[in-house]
Parts: C-alpha cells; sequence; structure tokens
C-alpha cells in the first residue's frame, strides 16, 4: 500500500464507523494528533470518533483530492454529518512512517449556504 492508500482507508474506515479496526491497522503506537478539542492520545480519538458514528450514523465522507509528499499526505474532502447538511472542508494532514500513521492533523471550514466565490470549496 502506498502512504495515499493508507491515509484513504483510515480515514473512510473511521468515517463509516470502524474505528477500532482503522485504528488497529494503521495507526502506529506512539500516535500522536492536534485537534484542539480531545487529547492527544490514540484511545481518546478512537473514542471520540466512534461516539461521533453513533451521533451521526449517517455520515458522509468524500474524498476530493489527495497529495503525497515524503512522509507527509494530505487529504482535501467533504465531511456531512447528516446528508442533508451542508457539512465541512476537511484537509487532514497524516504523517506515516513504516507503513502506520503517527501523526494527525484535521483542519475543518464550514460549508456556507451562500457563498461569495463562484468555484466552490471543492
Amino acid at each position: 500500500m502506498t502512504k495515499k492508500d493508507i491515509a484513504q482507508e483510515f480515514l473512510k474506515l473511521a468515517a463509516k464507523g470502524h474505528c477500532h479496526e482503522a485504528f488497529r491497522l494503521y495507526v502506529g503506537k506512539n500516535f500522536k494528533h492536534h485537534n484542539a478539542y480531545f487529547k492527544g492520545d490514540a484511545e481518546t480519538l478512537m473514542l471520540a470518533m466512534e461516539e461521533s458514528t453513533r451521533t451521526n450514523p449517517n455520515k458522509v465522507f468524500k474524498i476530493h483530492h489527495i497529495l503525497e509528499d515524503g512522509n507527509f499526505v494530505a487529504v482535501h474532502s467533504h465531511l456531512k454529518q447528516t446528508p442533508a447538511e451542508l457539512g465541512f472542508a476537511v484537509v487532514h494532514i497524516l504523517k506515516i512512517k513504516s507503513d502506520k500513521i503517527v501523526e494527525l492533523w484535521d483542519l475543518g471550514q464550514p460549508i456556507p449556504k451562500e457563498t461569495i466565490n463562484e468555484n466552490g470549496m471543492f
């Protein structure tokens, strides 16, 4: 698997609610993340992802762009907690070493109902 494949499969599994499998298959021992709303360890993030799936079982996650540079992969995606909402434009940056994700950053921007920019967010 390429680093892009690892990032993509991890995010898709997590979005579908298969968080334990995603973390078991793709996350390294000394994993850390930078989401400001949770402690920086793998277990805390995995449990938060599981809770999100329980709360939003019809989540929609679509990857639009994926870039690889050395040990880093950036994934630009559209995340909707429910199919009817506008959702968020999200960028995940994953650091991958020895085929395991060792570090993760995630940044999101809500999609507005009306936008001045004619190009859209994707």
